[in-house]
């Protein structure tokens, strides 16, 4: 399983256990949507803060590749010559 899947699993589960705890916290109804709404949009947030750290990880890592790959390649060809 990789660590992106781990971090939003954990995430979701987070939240999860968030919005059971508002819904079954002794409040106004006016107040719980409130929680539930803040709660939602934080949550929202840090998944995409998240998803946005993932994608920049895996480019980073495509990137590193592309440039030992070419690396190669220029090392390979120089060697026939």
């Amino acid at each position: 399983m990789s660590k992106g899947n781990v971090v939003i699993g954990v995430l979701a589960g987070v939240a999860v256990g968030a919005l059971i705890g508002i819904l079954f916290a002794p409040d106004k109804g006016s107040e719980t949507r409130r929680k539930i709404s803040k709660k939602s949009s934080d949550t929202i947030d840090d998944l995409k803060e998240n998803f946005d750290k993932l994608l920049n990880n895996a480019s980073d890592k495509l990137e590193t590749i592309k440039e030992e790959a070419v690396d190669l390649y220029e090392k390979g060809k120089r060697q026939m010559s």
